[in-house]
């Protein structure tokens, strides 16, 4: 009689994920039409997904100039998740050091970075396509960055992973069917949300798994080390720079939109689902509630 296992065994989860990936994995070189032509009517983003929507100084600009501005602001949306994709992808190698690699756990994180570098390509293509420029890390945050991977333990691995995957994926699933998106926009976000719901569904039964073995100092730490992030996530969306590239006042569109009570309104909803997960896992500590509540994504 064979023994009963475990369900959120990350081998168990890793096979039925392996499974989704065959059936549903697509490749951005030939699933996206790159040489459509652009509709110059069209938007990069939907407008309601912009910083200034809703402001003052959106009321001022063009059609022109607000799509303009979409442009830039989805390839800093981008760029932020090529960024991130890069460390998730070093810290699952670094796990992988210690992985039994004849174990479907193995095979299933070496199929998901392989999803990840296609994300990464299929961004880096998206912006160049849009006629917008890729952001770049800041030297310090280059640093920062290098050194993430080496963080990422245990639980702390899969919380990062949905802090950086939920809340964009939050809004692609409200928006990527907008009919005033430019066609290829909208399948880069389908393909995402596609392959992402494999890629959160890992790292939330990841998260489960490690809940059930840490003590109470891992817990501790993972419960409030993830409000760091609220630090960049409260800054990230309203890049000065985007806003320089796109011919505006950088001073007066960061002052409006991280006062904009539309787009606070939708950091709230962004993240309202990853809030009640760590919540019910009793993963959202004091510290980064308040540090989330500060960046704006909790009221």
């Amino acid at each position: 009689m064979s023994a009963v296992r475990d369900p959120l065994d990350p081998d168990v989860v890793a096979d039925r994920l392996n499974s989704g990936s065959v059936r549903r994995s697509y490749s951005p070189e030939v699933a996206i039409d790159w040489d459509a032509p652009l509709d110059p009517d069209k938007y990069f983003l939907p407008p309601e997904l912009i910083s200034l929507y809703g402001t003052s100084y959106w009321d001022e600009l063009t059609a022109e100039q607000r799509i303009d501005l979409s442009r830039q602001e989805m390839s800093n949306i981008l760029s932020v998740g090529l960024w991130f994709e890069n460390v998730l992808n070093r810290g699952i190698l670094h796990r992988l050091l210690s992985a039994d690699h004849a174990a479907p756990f193995a095979h299933y994180a070496l199929t998901e970075m392989g999803d990840e570098c296609r994300h990464m390509t299929m961004f880096g293509k998206a912006i160049a396509r849009s006629g917008a420029r890729m952001y770049r890390l800041r030297t310090w945050e280059r640093v920062i960055a290098a050194r993430l991977p080496f963080l990422l333990g245990g639980a702390m691995l899969w919380v990062g992973a949905l802090v950086g995957e939920e809340i964009f994926d939050a809004w692609q699933r409200q928006w990527m069917n907008d009919p005033d998106l430019q066609p290829y926009v909208s399948q880069v976000m389908r393909i995402h949300v596609t392959e992402e719901a494999r890629h959160i569904k890992f790292a939330r039964e990841g998260v489960r798994y490690e809940r059930q073995r840490m003590g109470r100092l891992e817990r501790a730490v993972v419960a409030n080390a993830h409000g760091l992030a609220a630090l960049f996530f409260g800054v990230a969306f309203t890049n000065p720079t985007a806003y320089r590239r796109a011919g505006l006042d950088p001073e007066r569109a960061v002052r409006e939109a991280r006062s904009s009570r539309h787009f606070g309104d939708l950091k709230i909803e962004g993240f309202a689902s990853l809030a009640q997960f760590l919540e019910e896992n009793g993963l959202m500590g004091r510290f980064a509630r308040r540090m989330w509540h500060r960046a704006g994504y909790l009221r």
